[in-house]
């Protein structure tokens, strides 16, 4: 396989000249605690392109986090469907969908979620692994990555001895690894300064100038003003689906 590579496209483009690479079709999703039914998402349908830079906003509960867990194949819809790159993953097993997951998905999460006894090299190589690439291919392909977010100088540090702002840039890093379909962000300025906070934001930029498709939940309004789509939720369904310079 050959190093990651940006996706082709870009963002700006109308939907019509992009490839769709994921799509909700009619889901719902209903939890079930004892006998009470809480149903947080209905009948949501939305498709996804390639280069879409996308932010979902919405009040606490409104249900962004549990699309978000579907997005990324950590949950499934109770009815309807989720497409991923034209796969149909209500059709997969658990296995199945592990292994989609990690080759077509990139997670960016608040807390990082960085593990804490590897390196910046390292926690960088751990969805190459999984996927079992080489030793040899996977140091050279995670140092291009450090690299890229700005870590050159720090692929031999533990998390303890990084910033907050430089810990999310490994997990960006991390995320880009498998060169995913989707890069997916939970509240990814959510615990930095508004230094480091911008830093993030600026590089989350630079990937969609790149051409990679970008879904990010978020309560910030100067993180979703950068977005080229902003998609906001309120009681479980889609309020607002508005494109920004198309």
């Amino acid at each position: 396989m050959p190093a990651p590579q940006a996706n082709s496209g870009h963002a700006t483009r109308p939907p019509e000249q992009q490839l769709r690479v994921a799509s909700v079709a009619d889901v719902s999703k209903t939890y079930y605690m004892g006998t009470l039914e809480v149903e947080v998402l209905h009948g949501i349908s939305l498709d996804f392109y390639g280069g879409d830079y996308i932010s979902i906003m919405g009040p606490s509960g409104c249900g962004k986090s549990t699309l978000m867990n579907i997005l990324g194949c950590l949950d499934r819809p109770t009815t309807g469907a989720y497409f991923l790159g034209g796969e149909d993953t209500s059709k997969l097993k658990d296995d199945e969908l592990s292994l989609i997951r990690g080759a077509r998905l990139g997670f960016v999460f608040q807390s990082y979620n960085l593990i804490q006894q590897l390196d910046v090299l390292e926690n960088i190589e751990m969805p190459l692994f999984y996927q079992g690439f080489s030793q040899a291919y996977s140091h050279r392909a995670a140092f291009q990555l450090a690299e890229r977010v700005g870590l050159a100088d720090r692929i031999h540090h533990k998390p303890f001895e990084l910033s907050g702002g430089q810990q999310q840039r490994v997990a960006i890093a991390r995320a880009l690894a498998m060169d995913p379909l989707i890069i997916l962000a939970d509240e990814p300025t959510g615990n930095l300064d508004s230094r480091s906070g911008l830093e993030i934001l600026d590089l989350f930029d630079e990937l969609h100038e790149a051409g990679k498709t970008l879904i990010l939940v978020t309560h910030s309004d100067e993180l979703a003003e950068r977005t080229s789509r902003r998609i906001r939720l309120l009681d479980g369904r889609v309020e607002q689906d508005e494109r920004m310079g198309v």
